[in-house]
């Protein structure tokens, strides 16, 4: 199993970009996922989530309004759309999977997630 987070970059600040996560080895639809992120110096924390049916999402509130995550189920890819990025955006982000049969499971905990991405670097400039 792995998953493949790509998409970052610099971007100036109040600018976009868009993380995509692709996983081979495993369905992202019976998988609860997650997006967390890692400044330098900092502890990992949680971004966004999405239950494996994709109805109900959760976001830190340092991003609400701002960011969106979604899926794209053909292409086996959970997707981050990230906009007006201010530069304490900046971080390593990764994604994650956690497997369940409860198709509205969703969680913030990155103990809860067993499956990651190697994490892609965005970096927002001032």
């Amino acid at each position: 199993v792995q998953l493949q987070a790509s998409g970052g970059g610099l971007v100036q600040a109040g600018g976009s970009l868009r993380l995509s996560c692709a996983a081979s080895g495993l369905s992202f639809a019976s998988y609860s996922v997650g997006w967390f992120r890692q400044a330098p110096g900092q502890e990992r924390v949680f971004v966004a989530a999405n239950s494996r049916n994709g109805a109900y999402t959760d976001y830190a509130d340092s991003v609400k309004g701002r960011f969106t995550i979604s899926r794209d189920t053909a292409k086996n890819t959970v997707l981050l759309q990230m906009n007006v990025l201010k530069p304490e955006d900046t971080a390593v982000y990764s994604c994650a999977a956690s497997y369940t049969r409860n198709y509205d499971y969703i969680t913030s905990r990155a103990s809860d997630y067993y499956y990651w991405g190697q994490g892609t670097q965005v970096t927002v400039s001032s």
